[in-house]
């Protein structure tokens, strides 16, 4: 009898430890969470508030909610709306983020399922690209791109991803696609499926986790990349929201719209946001099985 209370003393002194525990590492969670969530928060706040509320206010809760800032940063100064440089952002992602998995998985699944002369080399140089900084190819690729008479348009920023230009993308998809036990391809084959049947087929419904994964990175890239557009897109017209943003802030009359500014950059935040939510099952599962298993 004595052993049992003794047992029964024990177990509930181990279940308080693990309430304990469970509750502190929620607590500590929220408060980081807090902690990250606090800017995004400021800034919907800040998106209802005049200049003067802005720059006088801590808090993030706006005296009264006015939608003018939303109204007037939409349709802009311009005889352009934000719908314009909308469209045209996603006429600049939608091709590269189909275009990048298309040519990360191609190239992915002949590194991680085929042997060829000179693979371990051709792979060493791949890798060898993440370590280059971007900076030092732009000067070159833009006399290129000049010399094709492209520029001003948006080829310079979607042909490079034809091309597998994001090594990062490779090898995080030859990671995944190393836990992919080979048999499903030996199946397959005597099922009579070729290598691309078996690429479209069996490999790529495997690797889904990974693919979204690489997905929502790349379109997030995409959709903020401001230097890309910028050094190739002249015309007003075929501005993306990143360069309209920039573009809003009117430093030649002195006076910045700080408001119209925060409500156009939430606005430009929602599909990124939207696209996370929507796809966070399978990004944490690709994120996991990629940097875990192979």
């Amino acid at each position: 009898m004595e052993k049992t209370i003794g047992i029964s003393a024990i177990e509930r002194r181990r279940r308080r430890n693990r309430t304990i525990n469970t509750v502190f590492r929620y607590v500590v969670l929220i408060f980081v969470a807090i902690i990250m969530i606090y800017p995004i928060l400021w800034l919907i706040g800040a998106s209802f508030k005049t200049n003067n509320e802005i720059f006088t206010s801590l808090g993030f809760i706006p005296s009264k909610l006015d939608f003018t800032a939303y109204i007037e940063g939409w349709n802009t100064k311009t005889q352009y709306t934000f719908t314009t440089f909308f469209k045209n952002t996603f006429l600049i992602v939608i091709p590269k983020v189909l275009f990048c998995i298309a040519s990360s998985v191609i190239v992915a699944y002949g590194f991680a399922r085929f042997e060829f002369p000179m693979k371990k080399i051709f792979f060493s140089l791949l890798m060898a690209t993440m370590f280059l900084p971007a900076v030092v190819t732009r000067i070159p690729l833009y006399i290129m791109w000049k010399g094709f008479g492209v520029l001003d348009t948006y080829i310079p920023l979607i042909a490079p991803t034809v091309f597998a230009n994001e090594p990062f993308f490779v090898f995080m998809l030859i990671q995944f696609l190393r836990s992919v036990p080979t048999y499903l391809d030996e199946a397959a084959t005597i099922d009579g499926c070729n290598s691309f049947q078996t690429l479209i087929r069996v490999i790529l419904p495997t690797i889904k986790p990974a693919i979204i994964s690489c997905v929502i990175f790349q379109f997030i890239w995409s959709f903020n990349d401001f230097l890309g557009p910028l050094i190739y897109v002249t015309s007003l017209e075929k501005y993306p929201v990143s360069l309209a943003l920039k573009m809003s802030i009117d430093q030649s009359s002195g006076i910045v719209e700080w408001n119209q500014i925060l409500a156009m950059s939430f606005i430009a935040l929602l599909p990124a946001i939207i696209l996370f939510f929507c796809a966070q099952k399978y990004f944490v599962e690709g994120i996991a099985a990629s940097g875990v298993k192979g």
